[in-house]
C-alpha cells in the first residue's frame, strides 16, 4: 500500500523523493533492526523486541487518518473479489514459505512432511497462475510481466531481494556461530550497513534528475556486489573490525539501488495499473528474500562439509605438521590443569578437530558472500535489459 500510494497520489515530480524514502523501509529498516533488538535483548530480555513497532505503529495510523481522504466502504465489491486467486495463493505461498523455511533443518526432500509441502505449493500456485491468467478481473495481473521494464525490473528486484534478506540473514549468523558475538554485539556490527543509507538515500533523487535511472541502479548494484566480494577471503580471525570497510561500501550500493530500480520498473506502467504492479513487485521482492535465506542456509551446510573433508584429508597423523600441533597443545593441556598425557592428548585432537570445523565453517560463509556478489551482478544484467525511462536522466525536471 505504501508503494501504492507513492505512485497514485504524489505528483510525478515528487515521485522520486517519494519512492526514496519508501526505500528506507526497504533497505535501512532490516540493516537496523538487528541494532535495536540487540540492544533490547541483551538488556531488557528478547520479549521486548515485540514491543518495537508499537510506537511506529500509532505514529503511522494517527498520520494515515489525518492526512488520507475519507471515503466510504464500497463492500458490494467483495462478490467481484477473485477469491479462488486469493485461496490458492494463500496455500501456495504459505506452503513455499514453510518448505523454503525448514527445508535445510528437516534435509530437504528427504522429508515426508516437506515433500508433501512442495507437493500442495506447486499445486497451489500452478493452479493460482492458471487461475489470473483466465479470470476477468484477477487479484495480481500477471500479464503485466510481459512488459519488458517490468518484466526485467521485477526479476532484477526477486534477484535484488535475495541479496537484500539474505545479507541480513547472513552476517549475524556468521558472527553468532563463527565469532561467538552476542546479539547487542551484532547489533553494533550491522548498524554500519544502515545508519549510512539514512544520508545516502534522500540524496538519490537528485541522481535521478541527472543520470538515467538505469545507470543509477547498475551502480548500486554494483557497489553491493563489490562488498560482498570483499568478504570471500575470510579467515577465523575475520571479524567486526573487518567486516566495517565492507558494510560501509554494501551501504552506499544499497542506498543507490531500490530507489532507481522503482522507477525504472514503474516507469511504463499506466495509473490504473500501479497497485497490481506494487503487489507483483514486492512479492517477488520479498519471495526472493525467503529464497535466499533458505539458499544461504543450504549453502553454509553443504560447503561447511565440502571443506571439512578437503581439509580433513590434509590433517592427519602422517604429517610431521600434524603431530608437532598435536604435541604443542598436548604441553599446553598439560601445562593448564590436565595431568595424565594420555588425557592431554585426547583433549588436542578434540581441539584440533573443532579448529579445522571452525575454518570449515567460515570458509562456508565466505562461499555465501560469494553467492550473493553473483546474484546481484545477474540483477545487473536484467537492469541493463530494460529501456529508458522517459524523463529519467539529465534535463528531467
Amino acid at each position: 500500500m505504501a508503494f501504492t500510494l507513492v505512485l497514485t497520489k504524489l505528483p510525478k515530480t515528487q515521485q522520486p523523493v517519494g519512492l526514496a524514502i519508501f526505500a528506507l523501509s526497504v533497505t535501512f529498516a532490516p540493516a537496523i533492526g538487528p541494532t535495536i533488538g540487540g540492544y533490547l535483548t541483551e538488556n531488557y530480555g528478547w520479549q521486548t523486541i515485540f514491543f518495537v513497532n508499537v510506537l511506529p505503529t500509532i505514529v503511522m495510523v494517527t498520520a494515515l487518518y489525518l492526512t488520507l481522504e475519507h471515503k466510504p466502504m464500497q463492500l458490494g465489491l467483495l462478490k467481484d473479489g477473485d477469491w479462488a486467486g486469493m485461496f490458492t495463493m494463500a496455500v501456495g505461498l504459505s506452503a513455499l514459505q514453510t518448505v523454503l523455511e525448514e527445508g535445510n533443518k528437516d534435509d530437504w526432500f528427504a522429508s515426508p512432511f516437506i515433500l508433501r509441502l512442495a507437493a500442495v505449493a506447486l499445486v497451489s500456485l500452478a493452479l493460482f497462475v492458471w487461475i489470473e491468467l483466465t479470470v476477468e478481473k484477477p487479484l495480481i495481473r500477471l500479464r503485466l510481466l510481459k512488459g519488458r521494464n517490468f518484466g526485467f525490473g521485477t526479476v532484477a528486484m526477486t534477484l535484488l531481494g535475495f541479496a537484500l534478506f539474505g545479507s541480513v540473514y547472513i552476517l549475524p549468523a556468521y558472527l553468532g556461530q563463527a565469532q561467538g558475538y552476542n546479539a547487542e554485539q551484532i547489533g553494533s556490527v550491522m548498524a554500519w550497513t544502515g545508519l549510512p543509507q539514512l544520508i545516502l538515500i534522500p540524496l538519490v533523487p537528485q541522481l535521478m534528475k541527472r543520470f538515467d535511472t538505469r545507470y543509477i541502479a547498475v551502480f548500486g548494484l554494483a557497489i553491493f556486489a563489490a562488498s560482498c566480494f570483499m568478504n570471500i577471503a575470510m579467515s577465523p580471525d575475520y571479524a567486526g573490525d573487518q567486516l566495517w570497510v565492507p558494510n560501509i561500501v554494501r551501504a552506499i550500493g544499497q542506498a543507490m539501488v531500490l530507489t532507481p530500480l522503482t522507477s525504472v520498473i514503474t516507469g511504463d506502467i499506466a495509473p490504473q495499473d500501479v497497485p497490481a504492479a506494487s503487489g507483483i513487485s514486492n512479492m517477488f521482492r520479498n519471495l526472493g528474500g525467503a529464497i535466499g535465506t533458505a539458499v544461504l542456509a543450504t549453502v553454509i551446510t553443504k560447503r561447511e562439509q565440502f571443506h571439512s573433508n578437503i581439509i580433513g584429508q590434509s590433517v592427519t597423523l602422517g604429517r610431521e605438521e600434524v603431530r608437532n600441533r598435536i604435541a604443542q597443545m598436548t604441553d599446553y593441556f598439560m601445562a593448564h590443569g590436565v595431568p595424565d598425557p594420555a588425557a592431554a592428548r585426547q583433549q588436542s585432537i578434540i581441539a584440533l578437530g573443532k579448529a579445522v570445523k571452525h575454518q570449515a565453517l567460515v570458509m562456508g560463509f565466505s562461499d555465501t558472500f560469494a553467492l550473493i556478489g553473483v546474484v546481484l551482478v545477474l540483477a545487473a544484467a536484467a537492469v541493463l535489459l530494460t529501456r529508458k525511462v522517459k524523463g529519467s536522466g539529465a534535463g528531467a525536471h
